[in-house]
């Protein structure tokens, strides 16, 4: 592609030395897991979170997983999730044995929409995703759930950084859940997750947890899983983490351009921002009618546009027969969403070709 959606090789490169040089030093010590490189990295992310504590596990999904079981939730429970987001955060729940229930999303965040959740007596726990970027409407969230006395658990993984009334995601609930997959704000050079909280207990039972159930050596209280960031990736996150913000801050900048250049276009729905929060913009996700038409004329000229989520989680056959509560707004804006390309070393030059491309497209289609 000529322009990519994500260009993460140009991040690489930006500090390949630094990598290099802290990937050479952990080969060489020869401890891959469970060492020093985690230990520091969990206690600089839970400092840069603003939590007491963070536990490294292997990815994302694992962090929500064991963030439900440690938080007691389980067999015959009920989670409300929103349809619109990565089908991990269902899979987390179904793995720990609760049932996912898909909730409708906001119309301009595509965010959970906490006021169409319908409510059983099962319903123990919601997970509001802070999708592309932006924090869910966490006052609306923690009311509901201490309404109807249920758990959060946040899933942060598109989100590092953001904030929420000056608080970051994954402090906002009883865990936060990160992924860092390469791609994500903060990415790794291979999979890795973290879970965040203030809950001592909850983060101890993690600890347990992603690592075969083990509270001291050969002593087993629970069956648990192999989930461990392990030293290198832990290493390499140290190194990124210095950056994050700036990278943060580059990606506003370009969103500030993006928003600037196609707000004159009433065919062209841009991000809406909520005023409590701080979007970090993993994703710029814009919105039109004829979205195929214009993914089509983009990818024709080598600009990578993608769908998230082409396929809203209800509708794929992993969850067919799901209960649902309202989806229609998830519903339509599967079909309308299309995300531009974003990451902190795209050029201005590159976001002026993507949105004249776009003005060429929708002059061509008046």
């Amino acid at each position: 592609m000529r322009i990519p959606l994500i260009g993460l090789e140009r991040q690489i490169k930006s500090i390949e030395s630094e990598l290099k040089k802290e990937i050479n030093r952990v080969i060489e010590e020869g401890f891959f897991v469970l060492g020093k490189n985690l230990e520091l990295f969990e206690n600089e992310f839970a400092k840069y979170c603003g939590t007491k504590f963070a536990v490294g596990v292997a990815s994302g999904t694992d962090a929500l997983t064991m963030s439900l079981k440690a938080a007691g939730i389980g067999l015959g429970d009920e989670v409300l999730v929103p349809a619109n987001t990565f089908i991990a955060t269902a899979e987390a729940v179904t793995h720990s044995g609760a049932t996912p229930v898909f909730v409708d999303v906001d119309s301009r965040t595509y965010n959970i929409d906490i006021r169409s959740a319908e409510i059983t007596k099962r319903t123990k726990a919601v997970i509001p995703v802070h999708l592309y970027g932006q924090s869910a409407d966490m006052d609306e969230i923690k009311d509901f759930a201490e309404k109807y006395d249920l758990r959060i658990i946040e899933d942060a993984s598109q989100a590092h950084g953001a904030t929420y009334r000056g608080k970051r995601v994954g402090s906002l609930g009883d865990a936060g859940c990160f992924s860092f997959f390469p791609t994500k704000p903060l990415g790794a050079i291979g999979d890795g997750g973290m879970v965040t909280t203030d809950d001592e207990k909850l983060a101890s039972r993690v600890r347990g947890l992603r690592n075969h159930g083990r509270v001291e050596l050969n002593f087993h209280v629970e069956p648990g899983y192999t989930s461990r960031l392990d030293e290198i990736q832990a290493a390499v996150l140290l190194v990124k983490l210095k950056y994050i913000d700036q990278w943060n801050a580059q990606r506003k900048k370009i969103a500030k351009e993006y928003n600037k250049l196609l707000g004159e276009f009433p065919e062209i729905q841009t991000p809406y921002c909520i005023p409590q929060a701080e979007h970090v913009y993993y994703l710029y996700v814009i919105r039109t009618t004829r979205r195929d038409e214009l993914q089509a004329e983009l990818l024709r000229q080598g600009i990578q546009a993608l769908i998230h989520y082409p396929t809203p989680i209800h509708l794929q056959p992993a969850y067919k027969g799901s209960r649902l509560c309202s989806v229609k707004c998830a519903e339509q804006a599967a079909k309308e969403i299309l995300s531009l390309p974003m990451f902190a070393e795209l050029t201005n030059e590159e976001v002026r070709s993507v949105c004249e491309a776009i003005e060429k497209w929708v002059s061509k289609s008046a």
